[in-house]
């Protein structure tokens, strides 16, 4: 068996060489075939990359009839080198033309020689292209020959990655790294936004590729493994919430992975064939990715983000990087792709500068998409693949009508969202016309539009937008956003700042609703709940810790000193709950009596209906209450039995169905009977054909994000309410199952020319 003329390390120190000199792109491919052949004592050493077309061209060859470069074709999946393309694994054959996938291109001069070996060119788990070298005789090429090919094929795909080839592309002809893609998820946010890519979590780019002492690489390796290990052996023995359940999971899987030796011998070998610790990281993770990515099994599947999270972990290691500070080189237009991220995270970016938000995971009630939506931020989830198909700096365009994210969009594609986005500017100017005009319906009756908000960011868009009033804050944000308990003075100074920029129209303050799937990192709560949004939470919890709700009523009452307070209670089940808050609110407002602060000029307690058991207790509850706002999402969720966080189910039934329209009505027609303000303050407030249904049933107030206040207004300014109303009465007194109540108000609005 022949030796390799040199070995890995004088063949990665001779790429080294070349690719420090001033070469034009194709002499230097030549050059780097001609050395790998030289290296490994191939008589054939040939470089195909794959194109936008999926065609596998060949770019370079040391052995082949030099003529068929660039003429020389297969398609992805076609003979062996499509073979390996397609399936992101190496091929190593004695006699490659006895393989079942073996394609014969008369034009390269291939068939005289027997054995083979190809390897995929790839980078961060995407296949760029093959690198193969070939020989007369029969033979297998040894494992570390396998391994000297792919780490070469690693520098190449750095050299694809970097633009250089750009230059030998045929006119019309891209490569597939810069290939128009269109991705489809779940569209969790309205709007469009057209910019360039900012990986929240970018690749972290390895410049420093070959090593110049095995030894002192090996220790460094080492050294980051250790506190890699230590740092997720700390994370697991704390005993947070944050790390219970699918959190500690992740990590258990983490700290199987760091500790795997098959994964740390793989790291070991690529450090002695002459790579940085660094680079090893690099390439063993791509490798890995690449095979993970062709497994049918969903479980192998998504430990590819654990492993490639643990991967980034390492890196930053052996970089000695914390995590990475926003950069101040934001391009104005930045579209935000991440696997997932924090509420806080997201608040880091500059708000002036971000257009969209891509995530591979997340669902429409988790806490980021809560935060965009307040921030106005066109958001799609589910968009699985988005993080390893997008470059820093590509252009895209996210569709939150949609759920359609565009990478590298071609310029039609561009041209039609550049006008939609001009389309939708021109009906917001329409909207901010409305601004100051009365939301009174076409025949004359008044429908309150309030806003829902949560943080000090989406104070300007009270004015901004219209609203009469917050319908809605959600005090619990300021919670999910920061990385201890906020102190009592921190949220009395919020609850100010809000009183103060609603100027004396009315805020409803929801007192703080954790629990469930609003997690937060440092409270500790009981081991993982079997059904979370059925569990301890909200006045549940805070009437259990009755400290937590002391502290927040106590930071309101001084905040709303001299001004009225509207206090609303989550999650109520019983009405026997809303008399043990209220004992606790009646003490508080004792205390501070007692040491002469000034307090409300008048305090009003509500509740929301969110559980199905107070539709049993309406009499009594409107009775308790000043007001009542519904929560629709939880209340849909509950009344159906459907896990709104479920992409499987979260779509299958229709909140404008008769049933749950009959529901709304019968809370509407008990305040009414009461005489006690009913409010909605779900997601069907904030769509025109869903707040046209509302109101045809009842509602005159309803609160929403900033950004549908316009929509849903000049939806009402154009709603003749008394007819509509008669359509609801008898679309609701129908008994059958084929009636669609979404399909009727397109037709009523349709007939009656009402925007939607």
């Amino acid at each position: 068996m022949r030796e390799m003329a040199g070995g890995p390390r004088v063949l990665l120190k001779r790429l080294r060489e070349m690719m420090a000199e001033a070469l034009e792109p194709q002499e230097r491919l030549d050059r780097i075939v001609r050395e790998i052949a030289q290296n490994m004592v191939a008589e054939v050493c040939s470089l195909y990359i794959l194109r936008s077309d999926s065609v596998l061209e060949l770019y370079a060859t040391e052995g082949l009839n030099p003529s068929a470069v660039h003429l020389a074709q297969l398609r992805l999946g076609q003979g062996l080198v499509g073979t390996i393309a397609a399936s992101a694994r190496a091929l190593n054959l004695s006699d490659a033309q006895k393989h079942p996938a073996f394609a014969y291109l008369p034009e390269t001069g291939e068939e005289i020689y027997h054995s083979f070996l190809g390897v995929p060119v790839l980078r961060a788990g995407r296949t760029l292209g093959v690198l193969v070298v070939q020989n007369r005789t029969k033979r297998h090429y040894r494992e570390d020959e396998e391994e000297a090919l792919e780490t070469v094929a690693m520098v190449i795909a750095e050299m694809i990655a970097t633009g250089d080839l750009a230059r030998l592309n045929r006119a019309g002809i891209e490569l597939d790294l810069r290939r128009a893609v269109t991705l489809s998820g779940l569209a969790f946010n309205d709007g469009v936004g057209l910019g360039h890519v900012v990986l929240h979590e970018p690749r972290i780019v390895v410049t420093n590729l070959f090593n110049e002492d095995s030894e002192e690489e090996l220790e460094r390796l080492e050294v980051a493994l250790s506190s890699l290990r230590l740092s997720i052996d700390d994370m697991l023995s704390r005993r947070e919430v944050a790390f219970e359940g699918e959190h500690r999971a992740v990590l258990e899987a983490y700290r199987m992975f760091a500790n795997d030796r098959g994964w740390v011998r793989r790291l070991e070998e690529a450090v002695r064939n002459g790579l940085t610790a660094e680079a090893a990281v690099e390439k063993v993770q791509s490798d890995m990715r690449a095979r993970m990515m062709h497994m049918t099994d969903p479980y192998l599947r998504e430990r590819m983000s654990d492993l490639d999270d643990l991967a980034n972990r390492l890196l930053r290691q052996l970089l000695g990087r914390g995590p990475d500070a926003l950069a101040e080189a934001l391009p104005k237009d930045a579209i935000l792709v991440a696997r997932n991220m924090g509420a806080a995270e997201l608040l880091d970016y500059p708000r002036q500068k971000l257009r969209g938000l891509v995530l591979e995971d997340g669902a429409p009630t988790s806490h980021i998409v809560i935060v965009a939506r307040a921030i106005g931020l066109p958001t799609v989830g589910e968009v699985k693949g988005a993080v390893s198909m997008a470059e820093n700096g590509d252009a895209a365009i996210v569709d939150g009508e949609d759920g359609q994210v565009h990478l590298r969009p071609q310029s039609d594609i561009e041209a039609a969202y550049t006008e939609k986005v001009r389309f939708r500017a021109r009906r917001q100017k329409i909207y901010r016309e409305l601004r100051d005009k009365p939301s009174r319906t076409k025949d004359g009756q008044d429908v309150a539009l309030f806003m829902n908000a949560g943080l000090a960011v989406d104070l300007p868009q009270l004015a901004q937008s219209g609203a009469e009033g917050i319908g809605l804050f959600r005090t619990e944000l300021q919670f999910m956003v920061a990385s201890t308990f906020p102190r009592a003075e921190a949220q009395e100074r919020l609850y100010r700042e809000v009183l103060e920029a609603a100027d004396g129209k009315p805020v409803t303050f929801r007192t703080i609703d954790i629990g469930g799937d609003k997690v937060l990192p440092y409270f500790k709560g009981p081991q993982q709940e079997e059904n979370p949004a059925l569990g301890w939470r909200a006045i549940r919890l805070t009437l259990d810790r009755p400290g937590l709700l002391r502290t927040q009523i106590r930071a309101l009452l001084k905040a709303a000193g001299g001004r009225e307070l509207r206090l609303m209670l989550p999650m109520v089940t019983e009405v026997a709950e809303i008399q043990q808050a209220r004992a606790i609110i009646d003490r508080e407002v004792r205390h501070l009596s007692r040491f002469a602060h000034l307090l409300p000029t008048e305090l009003k307690i509500g509740a929301m209906i969110e559980v199905p058991a107070l539709l049993w207790q309406l009499d009594e509850l409107m009775e308790a209450v000043d007001f009542v706002s519904v929560g629709s999402n939880d209340l849909f969720q509950f009344v159906t039995a459907t896990d709104r966080g479920n992409t499987r189910i979260a779509d299958r039934f229709d909140p404008l169905s008769v049933p749950f329209l009959r529901i709304l009505r019968q809370i509407v027609r008990a305040g009414d009977a009461a005489g006690t303000p009913v409010t909605l303050c779900g997601e069907l407030a904030g769509r025109p054909v869903s707040a046209m249904a509302l109101l045809g049933i009842g509602f005159r107030a309803i609160s929403m994000a900033p950004a549908s206040i316009g929509p849903v207004k000049a939806m009402l300014t154009e709603l003749p309410l008394d007819k509509l109303e008669a359509v609801m009465d008898e679309a609701l007194a129908n008994h059958s199952a084929k009636t669609n109540i979404r399909q009727t108000l397109r037709q009523f609005a349709a007939t009656h020319e009402i925007p939607l």
